[in-house]
């Protein structure tokens, strides 16, 4: 029996390693999720095949549910969901996009956001830095003379701080604290919606229809209420034997 169960153990541990890594990096590898559901059509048919020709009278074996595993998938989505929203909110270019769209670019103001209001958010999203900053071991080889013919006394890089020139060099600028924001805003967001969807869900498809739920509730009912009438008749029963007794012991000479 112990290796039974430990064969169920590696089938399920395997199960549950398949849907960590496949929902909590689906936003990262989205490919995951189909090579998850092709591998486990194949595993399917081979199990099917080994019950078919392999095994002779399996022994089934009763079991209420899967047990702690249930909690451990539900610990496993609920960190699948912060995960995607942190990923999404942080490595994706989505929401700088729509922080320049309605806060800094041609249609800032107007509530809307296109194409057109999209003009000039690369050079809106990269800042300058003034080659003479470097540091002595990290300072570039060549100063870009011997391919644009003049020194190269700027570049660019893909970050929101002041300019070498201003107060406060190399500083965040403002635009990257709306941007902050609209990233701790999302996934604050992006959490509650996933949330609110999925108990929704849970509500309207619950693990037991309405009508078998009832009629187990109706079926508990009846059977405490026989409990109690045996109950009642077996005190009632015990009182008219005590009230017997006495009645006897009174006409005794």
């Amino acid at each position: 029996m112990g290796i039974f169960s430990n064969c169920l153990f590696l089938s399920l541990l395997f199960v549950v390693l398949q849907f960590g890594f496949t929902t909590i990096f689906v936003a990262a590898f989205p490919l995951a999720p189909l090579l998850a559901l092709l591998n486990n059509i194949i595993e399917i048919r081979l199990d099917a095949y080994k019950f078919v020709t392999q095994w002779r009278r399996p022994l089934p074996s009763q079991a209420k549910d899967i047990g702690i595993w249930y909690g451990i998938l539900e610990g496993i989505g609920i960190l699948s969901v912060i995960t995607n929203a942190f990923v999404i909110a942080i490595t994706s270019d989505f929401i700088p996009r729509l922080v320049y769209a309605y806060k800094y670019g041609p249609c800032a103001g107007q509530g809307r956001a296109g194409e057109r209001c999209m003009v000039g958010y690369v050079n809106a999203s990269l800042s300058i830095f003034r080659v003479e900053d470097f540091e002595n071991k990290s300072e570039p080889r060549t100063n870009g003379s011997d391919l644009f013919g003049s020194p190269i006394k700027y570049c660019r890089y893909r970050d929101y701080r002041e300019p070498p020139d201003s107060t406060e060099p190399y500083s965040y600028t403002l635009q990257f604290w709306h941007v902050l924001a609209a990233r701790l805003a999302f996934i604050i967001v992006f959490e509650h919606l996933v949330f609110t969807i999925k108990t929704l869900i849970a509500y309207l498809i619950p693990d037991l229809p309405k009508d078998l739920r009832d009629r187990m509730r109706r079926e508990k009912y009846l059977i405490q209420e026989m409990m109690y009438e045996a109950e009642l008749e077996r005190l009632q029963r015990e009182r008219n034997e005590k009230r017997k007794g006495h009645v006897h012991h009174n006409e005794w000479p």
